[in-house]
């Protein structure tokens, strides 16, 4: 990658755009408030370019946080990412949220341990996943997934115990973390916004999804949105997917 690259990462309750050549970082905005996503997130976008100087079609590429992570927050970064990377002819590559919030915390610990990060999901759950972060690689030793934190330990191998653990929900869960990992869990806000480390891990090996067709892809949710759910327990069927032909 030779070319300047735009992140954009929505996930959580902190908007983070950041502009620069993997795996630096030349300019990065954020805003904290999953209720100004929507109305932010193309100011923030405008200033990261500003900062750095550049046009949208100066742009090489944009990779997107690629969830889990709240639905709506997905959808509004995933849009706006869309309707920059069209018009302008640009590649669209995906990292999931999850790994940028642990590379940031891997990165402070300055050895290759795994770390977790670990969202809340609401209903006593986390979205979380633990990873290995070597200078050229990115090894996933749990996917992310959705449950409780001591589900989590449960199925998680002993030697992928982490070593330390981030994110609004092992905040919430605490008690339960520090059974699991025996350190003291950080919320995200003690960290790099994570569009940093999305451009930081953009060309790593093992840290970005294949899109077989970037402009039809949609983000990794972790579970369906509420209104979803509802709909599909009310009429016991999955609900129809507008952007598949019938038949």
């Amino acid at each position: 990658m030779k070319g300047r690259w735009l992140a954009i990462d929505t996930a959580t309750d902190i908007a983070s755009v950041a502009v620069g050549k993997p795996p630096d970082t030349e300019a990065g905005v954020f805003v904290q408030g999953a209720r100004r996503h929507a109305a932010e997130i193309i100011v923030l976008i405008d200033h990261a370019l500003e900062q750095a100087g550049l046009r949208p079609q100066d742009l090489e590429g944009i990779v997107v946080g690629d969830g889990p992570g709240s639905f709506t927050g997905l959808r509004i970064g995933w849009a706006a990412a869309k309707g920059l990377a069209q018009p302008a002819g640009l590649s669209l590559a995906t990292v999931p949220s999850l790994m940028a919030a642990a590379a940031t915390l891997a990165r402070q610990l300055g050895l290759p341990l795994p770390v977790a990060a670990c969202y809340d999901a609401l209903r006593g759950q986390v979205y979380a996943a633990v990873y290995v972060f070597r200078p050229d690689a990115v090894e996933t030793r749990l996917a992310p997934t959705v449950t409780t934190v001591r589900e989590l330990a449960r199925i998680a191998a002993p030697a992928d115990r982490p070593r330390a653990v981030v994110g609004d929900g092992a905040m919430r869960y605490r008690d339960a973390v520090l059974e699991w990992s025996e350190a003291e869990p950080l919320p995200l806000e003690s960290l790099l916004p994570n569009a940093t480390a999305l451009l930081s891990l953009v060309a790593r090996a093992g840290a970005t999804r294949q899109l077989d067709d970037p402009l039809a892809a949609e983000p990794l949710y972790g579970r369906p949105a509420e209104a979803q759910a509802k709909w599909e327990a009310r009429h016991g069927r999955p609900l129809p997917d507008p952007s598949r032909p019938a038949g």
